[in-house]
């Protein structure tokens, strides 16, 4: 009898639809994005740029406390440290976006993609919600299939696949991917994303403008009961800009040490915050 139960049970949840299962995850999506704002923890970022020839450009390495809060998220550098490259000898930079010359596009470059990368202000978790299409809003702009069950790391999940709706409002939504979704939570636990379209012909030929193998990865952990956090994010993607100046870009985020914060802890961080 119990076998029949579980047999029936095991049928019922195999027969959802890719949408019906990405529906229940946007559900969760708000519910998480909630209980977010409790929790404090510590996140690094790394970024790497090398040369076409292989070599060390650039390579900026950041340690924040992130406090997540009703309307975004605030992050406090407690740790920095970098290089740079030049003719095969590599020199230390002591704060962000730092050059070592008066025109140094690699400190621009890897100053900018330090901030923005695992620091969006509008989320609760610094990932740009554009690359990942969770939220009822996002979805609205994408196609999901059910590609299949499976267990990953000692979970059951969904294979959801992505892609582009034909009758998409929004120009910006090029991201393809597949998402792993746990059976039990309906959250993701792992989304990779890759472009689904390149970049434009005319852009490569008049700007000399290429960006290649872009793709981002980014992998949940459950922190607390109905509460997950994504704990590693990386990408790498090549980069060639006005005919000249070419770049193989490597980030990467990882996020740690989470807790729920107490009065005491929130207005340490306010203070840090405020002498800064």
């Amino acid at each position: 009898m119990k076998l029949a139960i579980f047999l029936l049970i095991s049928f019922i949840v195999s027969a959802q639809t890719a949408p019906e299962i990405m529906a229940k995850v946007a559900e969760n999506q708000d519910r998480a994005e909630a209980a977010r704002t409790s929790y404090v923890y510590q996140q690094k970022i790394l970024v790497r740029m090398l040369r076409s020839n292989g070599k060390l450009a650039r390579e900026e390495n950041r340690e924040y406390t992130v406090a997540p809060g009703p309307s975004g998220l605030s992050r406090e550098m407690v740790h920095f440290s970098g290089k740079y490259g030049v003719d095969g000898k590599e020199f230390p930079i002591t704060e962000p976006g730092q050059h070592y010359r008066d025109k140094d596009i690699d400190a621009n470059v890897a100053k900018n993609l330090a901030d923005s990368f695992g620091g969006d202000e509008h989320t609760r978790d610094g990932v740009n919600e554009d690359l990942f299409p969770l939220t009822a809003r996002k979805q609205t702009d994408y196609q999901f299939t059910l590609a299949g069950e499976e267990n990953w790391r000692g979970r059951d999940v969904f294979r959801i696949l992505f892609k582009p709706a034909r009758k998409s409002k929004e120009i910006e939504v090029i991201w393809a991917g597949e998402a792993l979704i746990d059976k039990s939570d309906f959250s993701p636990v792992l989304i990779t994303t890759h472009l689904a379209k390149g970049i434009p012909l005319p852009v490569k030929i008049f700007l000399g403008t290429d960006i290649r193998q872009i793709g981002f990865k980014l992998t949940y952990e459950k922190v607390g009961e109905g509460v997950w956090f994504p704990v590693n994010y990386s990408g790498e993607f090549r980069l060639r800009v006005l005919f000249g100046y070419a770049r193989t870009i490597s980030t990467g985020m990882v996020n740690s040490a989470f807790r729920k914060a107490d009065v005491q802890s929130s207005v340490e961080f306010e203070r840090a915050g405020t002498e800064k």
